[in-house]
């Protein structure tokens, strides 16, 4: 049998059934760990299904939806230390799971800065501590303030615990910079790790699962005294804010920070070719045993810092850095049973029911059989024996079937021809007009009639990256939604009233689990949200293929609700008002057919005009609006000598413009470089401003 696909060789509707799966798992073990501080899984499982999820998304943009998890770099603070806006963003990492995405990074790097195989480009290599990253903020040489990642921008203010730590100095030897940020990952060490689970054992407490799971318990203790018994260590690698340079490389910024008292790993290496960092990459995997802590892989980065200023990042990681994460692992166990679950989108996946297995450290019970095709052709079926694998520590998947071991009476799967909900709703599979193939995955066609797709709908309203109600979580929709108390967005904000004027009986302080200070918590939470960002809100509708980027680039574009509203409205039907929606860098015809679609739908308009009655909708902020090209459109054509055509595009961005990669009478500048043809053309036509390269760079100052 076959392997599980590469991130890179999956279609879009099988990346659309494992988003579904992986988004599911992944806000469960949240729920089990930033809330309860009791993880089901290790937390380097829980990062590896994190890391996995943003492969799929970076490869598949418009599958991005808005409470993917992977949409925030962390965990948002929970609340029980001081909040920390983090000057410049804690990043999250870009991933790679063998040598081919590592040469495939390399390949982009090389690409974006415009550089050829013969321009020599270094990278460094170092294991992948894992850990809890944190932030140490040093003025004139002296700990001012120390921070958790939280959610990449803003995180916990844990300097007291910090300071506890024996390798973080509490004042700077030698010459440091009056400002200086250092950020790094604080640990466990095995030996530390296996003493303080015999503690754990004497007094009669829960052991901790591993490392990881020890280090960010003891850490996040509001009693300073008790992370200092937990012999935590911390390594120093990276930066954020400085007042001055500490080095013109990654390597040597690093060994400044060892000169300045912080510890670093000797593990680290910089060289030019690939075969020397997956040489590297092959040396850490193997003395992996041997090393007195946790590493789930391997990071690679540019070296040249002002190489890294060009290259920038994404929304979520930056370009010159990814993580070589260390290879499958597998297990054999019998499939019990398929299960079908419903997404918000109707898409029905079915789920492996398995007889529990222990798979790198991790009891796996689920795995994901991704739809009915894939089923079909590696021939599962209930009661086999199956061959998991959770590729690069990710998510498990059936990777084959001993049929050796098949027993009499194994049951072929039987696609559901009715969604699994009570009202029975026929399901089926869409024809794809651009690929004339039938899609992969089967769908309920209830929409939002089905409760399971209305249930989702509200999970993810509610959710961190939308309206981000505290209080309002999944189970708290699964019972409303039971009970018939939220059955769509508005009804979340009318609650509270309902609940004060007797609708709601029994009241919800009267029942258990809630109480009086909950309820007034849960209601103040709410009308905390009724005034919401316009790219949260896109977010928030649960449009299918409009995910939090995508939300944004529509914010940025139309500015206001209002202007949103109406060009998505008239989208189904204007072809000027498509084209619009088309001509926003970033936003194609799979998203713009779906917002059409879902604003030609008069039950979704309903239930719109319902929420903006309750709610206050801001503009999105401008983005540089001071800069001569702030609101115009731009489009770049021919060939670009000055930089490549993706700084190009970032910059302008930067500068509040809108990139498009058409040229129509709403463009405003064509910047045009030799070789351009047909865009130059019409521009002409149009009447169009037309650019040389340099005359961009002396309208935008450089």
């Amino acid at each position: 049998m076959s392997a599980l696909k590469d991130v890179a060789d999956l279609t879009t509707d099988e990346a659309d059934a494992e988003v579904t799966r992986l988004s599911s798992e992944i806000r469960k073990h949240d729920r089990a760990y930033y809330q309860n501080d009791a993880p089901k899984i290790s937390d380097a499982a829980y990062d590896a299904l994190r890391l996995r999820l943003i492969a799929i998304e970076d490869r598949f943009p418009l599958l991005v939806r808005p409470d993917s998890p992977t949409q925030k770099v962390g965990a948002t603070p929970s609340g029980k230390f001081g909040e920390v806006r983090h000057a410049r963003p804690m990043l999250s990492l870009g991933n790679a799971f063998n040598d081919e995405d590592v040469a495939d990074f390399i390949g982009r790097v090389r690409r974006f800065l415009g550089l050829t195989e013969a321009d020599d480009v270094q990278f460094t290599a170092e294991p992948k501590i894992d850990g809890l990253s944190a932030s140490l903020r040093y003025e004139k040489g002296e700990l001012v303030l120390g921070a958790t990642r939280g959610d990449g921008g803003t995180g916990e203010n844990i300097t007291a615990n910090l300071k506890t730590l024996n390798d973080i100095p509490h004042r700077l030897d030698g010459d440091a910079p009056d400002l200086l940020e250092v950020r790094g990952e604080v640990y466990m060490s095995h030996a530390d790790f296996a003493a303080l689970n015999a503690r754990q054992r004497e007094i009669g407490k829960p052991e901790y699962k591993n490392p990881r799971n020890a280090a960010a318990g003891s850490l996040r203790q509001i009693d300073p005294s008790i992370t200092a018994s937990r012999s935590l260590q911390f390594f120093a690698y990276a930066w954020g804010e400085l007042s001055g340079p500490l080095a013109e490389t990654q390597y040597e910024s690093v060994q400044r920070l060892g000169a300045l008292g912080f510890t670093i790993n000797p593990e680290m290496i910089v060289t030019g070719k690939l075969e020397t960092l997956l040489e590297a990459y092959r040396g850490i995997e193997k003395r992996r045993a041997t090393l007195d802590y946790d590493i789930d892989g391997v990071v690679y980065k540019v070296d040249r810092l002002d190489y890294q200023a060009r290259l920038g990042q994404v929304a979520r990681a930056p370009r010159w850095a990814i993580a070589h994460k260390f290879p499958a692992e597998r297990a054999t166990t019998i499939l019990n049973d398929i299960e079908i679950q419903v997404g918000r989108t109707g898409a029905l996946t079915p789920v492996a029911k398995l007889e529990p297995v222990t798979v790198g450290g991790v009891v796996v019970s689920n795995a994901t059989l991704h739809n009915e095709d894939e089923i079909a052709r590696k021939d599962i079926r209930i009661g086999d024996t199956v061959v998991l694998q959770r590729a690069g520590d990710v998510i498990p998947q059936i990777v084959e079937v001993i049929t050796s071991e098949r027993p009499e009476g194994a049951q072929p799967f039987e696609p559901l021809k009715t969604c699994p909900c009570p009202l029975e709703t026929p399901t089926a599979r869409e024809f794809n007009e651009r690929t004339g193939k039938m899609d992969a995955v089967r769908r309920c066609t209830g929409e939002l009639a089905c409760p399971f797709q209305k249930k989702e709908h509200l999970k993810h309203f509610s959710s961190r990256k939308a309206f981000d109600i505290e209080g309002l979580g999944e189970k708290q929709i699964e019972a409303f939604f039971e009970e018939g108390l939220v059955r769509e967005p508005a009804d979340i904000f009318t609650l509270a009233m309902r609940n004060r004027e007797g609708e709601v009986q029994p009241p919800l302080q009267e029942r258990e689990g809630w109480g009086e200070t909950s309820v007034g918590n849960l209601f103040a939470a709410i009308e905390g949200r009724r005034t919401i960002g316009l790219a949260r809100l896109l977010n928030a509708l649960g449009i299918r293929h409009v995910g939090e980027g995508t939300a944004r680039l529509l914010a940025r574009a139309y500015t206001s609700w209002t202007a949103f509203k109406t060009a998505a409205t008239a989208a189904a039907e204007d072809g000027e008002a498509r084209e619009g929606l088309l001509g926003i860098d970033g936003v194609g015809e799979t998203a713009t057919d779906a917002i059409g679609r879902y604003f030609a739908e008069p039950h979704n308009l309903e239930l719109v005009q319902r929420l903006e009655d309750q709610i206050t909708i801001e503009d999105a902020e401008a983005v540089a609006a001071d800069s001569p090209v702030a609101g115009k459109t731009i489009v770049f054509t021919g060939t670009l000598e000055r930089v490549t055509r993706d700084e190009a595009k970032a910059k302008a961005q930067s500068l509040g413009a809108k990139v498009s990669g058409s040229v129509s009478a709403k463009t405003d500048i064509l910047v045009a470089g030799p070789g351009a043809g047909s865009k130059l053309k019409k521009a002409t036509e149009l009447g169009v401003q037309t650019l040389t390269e340099d005359e961009w760079f002396e309208l935008i100052g450089g």
